[in-house]
């Protein structure tokens, strides 16, 4: 392990071990800025592997000869991927620290992006974009983690705000790129780009990430320590309820990710460009949002915020279905879906923060149950919805339906506390 540059692990954590203040800030002042664009872009590859492929979707259904089930289930099979991979490298970053499954993910998403270049079939596909997903898990949760060894409370709201600067880029920036290389290039070649944007992301990886989990801290015992481990977070009636909670509010999003190109391109005629171009103003969208959301972090309670941002989802959810029942037309589905979208800017960094708030031990092992939940549920959700075909009103529904329940887990089982955190 000390090849992976394993040594830099005890000075480093060492520093970074101190519990933060109250709004968040260390000492030290904290983890550099090179290192929260290292962490934003590992934590990327959710969009990474999806965004920029989808602008040719219908190309690559129409390729295939599939119809737009299968074409969503290539989506799918990516984030079950994503889900399990995250239950193998989040425990294993508990045990062995964080720096080793980091590089050994990207690694593997670079080499399986290469495959699903070359798949000569909708089966090969399916398995390698599989592949992709579980290798890829690793820069996800084991980021996650990494911020939970750094801060907790606001403080670890605020850094998950802050990383959504770097990981919003990748959904505006994705979609833009692959509408772009769709006219002189295939969707073969869009992995091609993944594939470089794998190795790209290994050598950032390998120069600036260190392990944050010093080895003093790190789980020790084999799988029934590991069996206990889960065990005891799955008994968290609380921790549980935010797992789910996180997991509804992400397929609100990724039921956007998965029919949105079908429904604006074939449903309203979008072209492949004009969707990019669509989808890159919603990605900003959402970014926006979650820098307004370091300005409410600390001034009110992370409870009201996510409250607040799941009611107005689920009000512009209503509206799409409005405009699509009275056939109002393109504006009146695209102005509310950017308020829906928008809204993930409060939900993805204070879900995860409410959830991990009470596991800095294990951080790794939580971040896989609320990263396993918010992939599982946008791999099974979205395309059962879909199976009558893909169009607004359905799209809308399914995001409803899910912030509702969203929101009634969040009301029901969170604790209504102060704006500053509790010291863990």
């Amino acid at each position: 392990m000390t090849a992976f540059g394993c040594g830099r692990t005890q000075g480093y954590a060492d520093r970074m071990t101190d519990r933060t203040d109250a709004d968040g800030r260390r000492a030290d002042g904290g983890p550099s800025a090179l290192l929260l664009v290292a962490l934003g872009a590992l934590g990327a590859f959710g969009p990474l592997s999806m965004d920029l492929y989808l602008p040719g979707l219908p190309v690559l259904a129409a390729d295939l000869a599939i119809g737009d089930t299968l074409a969503q289930l290539t989506m799918s099979a990516c984030m079950v991927g994503l889900a399990i991979g995250q239950l193998v490298a989040g425990p294993m970053s508990d045990r062995i620290g964080r720096r080793v499954p980091i590089l050994v993910g990207v690694a593997g998403f670079t080499i399986a992006s290469l495959v699903c270049a070359f798949a000569g079939d909708v089966v090969v596909l399916l398995v390698a974009r599989a592949v992709q997903g579980f290798a890829g898990a690793a820069g996800i949760v084991v980021s996650r983690a990494i911020v939970r060894d750094l801060a907790d409370g606001a403080g670890m709201a605020r850094i998950f705000s802050r990383l959504m600067i770097v990981t919003g880029l990748a959904p505006v920036l994705a979609p833009l790129l692959g509408g772009a290389l769709l006219v002189w290039t295939d969707w073969r070649g869009l992995f091609v780009t993944l594939s470089g944007i794998g190795a790209a992301l290994f050598v950032l990886a390998w120069s600036t990430v260190p392990d944050t989990l010093a080895p003093e801290r790190r789980s020790a015992g084999g799988l029934r320590a590991l069996a206990r481990r889960i065990g005891g977070l799955l008994g968290d009636v609380r921790f549980m309820g935010m797992v789910l909670a996180a997991g509804l509010a992400q397929c609100v999003l990724f039921s956007y990710i998965s029919m949105s190109a079908l429904v604006l391109q074939n449903q309203f005629g979008l072209s492949e460009v004009a969707f990019a171009a669509l989808f890159a103003v919603n990605s900003v969208m959402i970014v926006a949002c979650s820098q307004v959301n370091v300005f409410f972090v600390g001034r009110t309670t992370l409870k009201r915020i996510v409250l607040g941002a799941l009611a107005v989802g689920g009000v512009g959810s209503c509206a799409m279905l409005v405009g699509t029942w009275f056939g109002l037309g393109l504006v009146a589905v695209l102005v509310p879906l950017l308020g829906v979208v928008g809204m993930q800017g409060f939900l993805a960094p204070n879900l995860p923060s409410l959830a991990l708030q009470d596991h800095a031990s294990g951080a790794g092992t939580a971040a896989a149950l609320i990263g396993t939940s918010q992939f599982l549920v946008g791999a099974i959700v979205p395309p059962l919805a879909a199976l009558g075909g893909a169009n607004a009103a359905v799209m809308a529904t399914t995001m409803l339906a899910c912030g509702v329940l969203a929101f009634a887990l969040v009301a029901l089982l969170v604790r209504e506390g102060p704006s500053t955190p509790r010291r863990a």
